[in-house]
């Protein structure tokens, strides 16, 4: 023992003494071949620097070979320090570069360059949930980006960061406005309630809520509710993991049903402390505007829709062409209200380092973004995270703490004001007086600025905090356990004051009213789990064993209150005539299960993946709580055949398959119990009770049956790498409202419908390296979805008030319209084919023509170029999909119209595209047009390319050591290419501000 700590505090001296051993058995060595031999056995620290032949390399891993515990890991800068014998030889890996040996040869400085190797790729090891496998091992799908592809965009929501690159993952922003919501759909939707298709968010081990944040009564800027990822910084994120198939997901269980997202945050490393900093600054601006009429178009339009509805005289209110308002004025609303620049400013620092035993990371972040409106709006943000990693000294436990506060500050105007930038006509008067008041113009317009003093305010604030404990019983056998906590709370508040109303409505009648929204949700989890792997028999036996137990608490208070004396006192709800209580609601969902999965790897060829999981639900009646689920995964890596081992054309080769079911619990809480509400009618001084809800004791779980095959090929030492998978979900029992008769009370039971729903498709991706050499280097992502949703079965769907919803064998994203017929030659109005043959267009009967909604096909190309210290990325996304056209009400009338309504119907023989002008006295013009909203001719290609995103860096060739600056220029939604002439076509919500085109400029210095 002595002699081995001796060891350890002077290894100069013990060489010496090994020497002087040698030396005392043997006198045929010379004096002078002594002194070489001390020489050539005594150790020197020596340094150096990895790169990939223009920038550095950090966490590459350097080791001399034949010895044990002699490593070191390169620091952010790629530098590495190392003590080593002048005859070693160092062995230097890095994943996705080959591996270099490199002797020492008596050198003190050594530097490295790799070069990089495809087929390293397949060693990656992917994030599963609560195991990690090795990409070319695993027998689910999942797909993946890392920090580097993150971290080129200029976004705020992760979900943003996500487009276009991942297969079978749909997503769609809702609006442009900052701090807005998006809609995720992996592989499709799998329920007949809409709320009820979000994925599983897991941060850092714990999950995160899916639920979307807000209500309709404060966030009426929003099209829909908003995303619960906002507070999330996306470049404090190091990994992004999708679980698409049964095999992945079947480990969650009920909670992945509709996909699971794993999101990981950035980790410390071992070495030198190092600290960055970066800041960017950048503008955003509306993507497209409608080509609108300008004055003199419009005017025309007018006075031809009086003179076709046979009047002569205008009205004293038709303020746009009785003279009151100048004939010769011409503003573009849609550049006045929506047209200015957004400014954003992000500023995010780091600490981070250890030893090899422990390691930290300390990172915050600040962002702050104006609107394109006009007014004092805006969005923050900003948080910190804290990452601490410790492993003992005999490696056997270890300790991974993670946590991380984010706060978000919304304040925007409290209605879209975009309506009125398309509506309103050209030749409306100036938004100001001269003295800077808002100019109301005698009484003779609604000043669309009046919104501005309505204000939308949010404030969320956001914990997530997790700790994993581990510890080795035996060689391969792991004990350990998570324990997580969230809490997410958020303060709504929307304002109506009595100054958002034209003074001629006299102002001071008018009280001011205030809706308000406060929500909390808190969550615990503890997952204790244990982990065994053995060789056994040609091959690895792996063995997992847990369960989880999570508890979540919601509180809802959504509060209205008017009569307000004055609007200084808009936010005292006591200063309120009048205050209501809408909604106060607390809510317990309590969740436990046990899983286990086994995996068994023969002779790296053959795969087998069994997954079982037993949910319990709070959700869910007596004797219906729990439910089973399991999965089955086989995968057969044919390269490592004997027959194609040495084969110099496929490198890689696997064929693989899932089959299994997953459950669905996503309804709320106590849905299955007869509850009760308050009245608000007071009896005797006491407010009553109403019921609100019935018992259905049989209320169950959904159930979601996963199918695929898939296929993974790589040639060229990978150079070539391609999958194609073909999946098939059906979801059956959906848990839906029943419908009643009024007679009993109540509109609905909550039930389970014997309804099926499917999802099918195709999807594939393909990676290249299509130059590889000196110092330049160019590689391509291609992915493409092809994407089926269909209603199977829905037993008594014509009887059920779901029969003008959906229909059989068509997707659920459905319209259901009237048939276009076209334009009478005559009397110039729009006709509909009359499917019924009463004689008369009539709704339900006529309305019947089903179209799919649904993207055909979807996905994305990006292209990574890099030349010594330049790198160049870019992304284009692609969607194939049909949308509806931007109804803008009868043409003729006080709203401006789309330029391509001038091709409108003139005169009888006329071959037009659009009907008659009316000013509102030609009934039959008006309903031609509202029939002519809802049916097939509006229905267009949608489709688009978009520049997704691009970025260029510059890394500086400093002469500071260990000092690294990079310098970017960064783009979003630069581009886009499409036929569809009514705004962005990403937007899938008429009226609201589309996806904004962000440029950003930005400096990166690590030190």
């Amino acid at each position: 023992m002595n002699n081995f700590s001796f060891y350890k505090d002077g290894k100069d001296l013990y060489c010496l003494f090994f020497i002087w051993l040698c030396l005392s058995f043997s006198s045929l060595f010379a004096k002078n071949t002594v002194r070489h031999n001390i020489i050539f056995f005594q150790q020197h620290q020596i340094q150096g620097t990895v790169t990939d032949g223009s920038n550095p390399l950090p966490g590459v891993t350097i080791a001399v070979k034949g010895r044990i515990n002699a490593t070191a890991i390169s620091d952010y800068s790629g530098q590495f320090v190392l003590s080593a014998l002048p005859q070693d030889t160092l062995v230097v890996s890095f994943i996705g570069f080959k591996t270099a040996l490199v002797p020492v040869k008596g050198r003190r400085v050594v530097d490295v360059q790799l070069l990089y190797d495809t087929t390293t790729l397949q060693e990656v090891r992917v994030n599963a949930g609560y195991y990690s496998v090795k990409e070319s091992e695993r027998t689910g799908n999942i797909a993946r980006i890392t920090s580097k592809d993150i971290e080129t965009q200029p976004v705020t929501n992760v979900l943003a960061a996500m487009q276009g690159r991942m297969a079978g993952v749909n997503i769609i922003q809702n609006t442009g406005v900052s701090g807005g919501g998006f809609d995720i759909k992996i592989r499709g939707q799998n329920s007949l309630r809409g709320d009820a298709n979000n994925p599983l968010y897991i941060i850092d081990g714990v999950p995160y809520a899916s639920d979307p944040i807000g209500s309709s009564q404060t966030s009426t800027i929003f099209p829909a509710a908003t995303s619960p990822l906002n507070s999330i910084n996306p470049d404090a994120i190091e990994s992004i993991e999708v679980l698409k198939d049964a095999d992945a997901t079947s480990i969650y269980g009920s909670r992945g049903a509709n996909g699971v997202v794993l999101i990981t945050t950035k980790k410390g490393k071992a070495g030198k402390t190092k600290f960055s900093v970066s800041s960017s600054t950048g503008a955003g601006t509306v993507t497209k505007f409608l080509k609108l009429m300008n004055t003199q178009q419009y005017l025309a339009m007018r006075k031809q829709a009086f003179v076709n509805d046979g009047i002569t005289q205008y009205n004293p209110w038709d303020y746009d062409i009785n003279g009151t308002w100048d004939q010769n004025r011409y503003t573009d609303w849609q550049k006045e209200l929506l047209g200015g620049t957004s400014q954003i400013n992000d500023l995010q620092a780091s600490v981070s380092g250890g030893s090899e035993n422990t390691q930290f990371l300390l990172s915050g972040t600040y962002h702050n973004e104006s609107t394109v409106f006009p007014g004092d709006f805006g969005y923050k943000k900003g948080g910190a995270q804290f990452n601490l990693n410790h492993k003992s000294e005999d490696n056997k436990f270890r300790v991974n703490f993670s946590a991380g506060y984010n706060v978000q500050s919304n304040d925007q105007p409290a209605f879209e004001i975009s309506f009125d930038a398309r509506f309103l006509p050209p030749n409306a008067p100036a938004l100001y007086n001269a003295d800077g008041s808002l100019n109301w113009e005698n009484g003779t317009w609604e000043n669309p600025l009046r919104n501005l003093n309505a204000k939308f305010e949010a404030n969320t604030k956001d914990l997530i905090a997790n700790t994993v404990l581990s510890y080795e019983i035996a060689s391969g056998l792991i004990l350990k356990s998570s324990f997580g906590y969230t809490d997410l709370s958020t303060v709504e508040t929307r304002t109506a004051p009595s100054t958002i109303y034209n003074p001629a409505y006299n102002v001071s009648s008018i009280r001011s009213a205030i809706y308000s929204n406060n929500t909390n949700r808190s969550s615990w989890i503890m997952e204790p789990q244990i982990n065994w792997e053995k060789e056994l028999a040609e091959g690895k036996l792996g063995i997992l064993i847990g369960a989880t137990f999570q508890n979540q608490t919601g509180n809802i208070l959504y509060q209205s209150a008017s009569g307000f004396s004055s609007n200084s006192l808009i936010y005292n709800l006591a200063a309120a005539k009048y205050l209501t209580v809408m909604l106060n609601d607390e809510t317990q969902y309590k969740y436990q299960a046990f899983f286990a999965r086994v995996n068994y790897n023969w002779r790296e060829r053959y795969l087998l993946n069994l997954t079982a999981r037993r949910d319990g639900s709070s959700r869910f009646g007596p004797g219906n709580q729990f439910a089973a689920f399991g999965a089955v995964g086989a995968a057969w890596l044919f390269s490592k055949e004997d027959f194609l081992k040495y084969s110099s054309w496929l490198s890689f080769g696997k064929i693989r398959s899932s089959y299994g079911t997953t459950g669905n619990d996503q309804i709320g809480d106590y849905q299955f119990l007869n509850t009760y509400t308050t009245s608000g009618v007071s009896y005797n001084g006491v407010i009553g009770l109403q019921p609100s809800r019935l018992f259905n004791p049989d209320f169950g779980w959904e159930i979601n049956k996963k199918l695929e095959f898939a296929i993974e090929l790589g040639f060229l030492k990978d150079r070539i790498f391609t999958t194609a998978s073909w999946y098939q979900n059906r979801s059956s029992n959906q848990l839906v409202g029943i419908p009643l008769s009024g007679t009993t009370g109540f509109t609905t039971l909550q039930a389970n419908l014997d309804a099926v729903v499917e999802n099918r498709g195709l999807e594939l991706t393909l990676r290249t390296v299509n130059f590889n050499k000196g110092n330049f280097q160019w590689l391509t992502n291609f992915n493409l979805t092809f994407a089926r949703n269909k209603l199977l079965d829905f037993p008594g769907l014509e009887s059920s008030p779901y029969n003008q919803q959906y229909r059989i064998s068509q997707p659920l994203n459905i319209a259901l319209l009237y048939q276009y017929k076209g334009i009478n030659p005559q009397s110039g109005v729009y006709e509909f084919e009359d499917l019924n043959g009463d004689g008369i267009i009539s709704f339900p009967d006529d309305k019947q023509v089903a179209t799919d909604l649904n993207p055909k096909f979807f996905g994305g190309i990006q292209n990574q170029l890099s030349y010594k210290r330049w790198n160049l990325d870019f992304l284009f996304q692609f969607v194939k999909q049909k949308n509806r056209s931007f109804p803008m009400g009868p043409a003729g009338m006080m709203s401006n119209q789309q330029e391509r309504i001038t091709d409108s119907w003139q005169q009888a023989g006329d071959n037009a595209s659009y009907q008659i002008y009316t000013a509102g006295n030609n009934y039959d013009a008006l309903m031609g047009d509202y029939y002519y909203s809802e049916s097939n001719a509006t229905v267009t290609d949608a489709s688009f390319i978009r520049l997704k995103n691009i970025a260029l860096s510059f890394e500086l060739p400093l002469n500071l050591k260990e000092t690294n600056c990079k310098i970017m220029l960064q783009g979003q939604n630069l581009l886009t290419f499409t036929k569809y002439k009514d705004g962005d076509p990403e937007l899938m919500s008429y009226g609201y501000l589309p996806p904004l085109k962000v440029i950003t400029a930005g400096i990166q210095l690590t030190f």
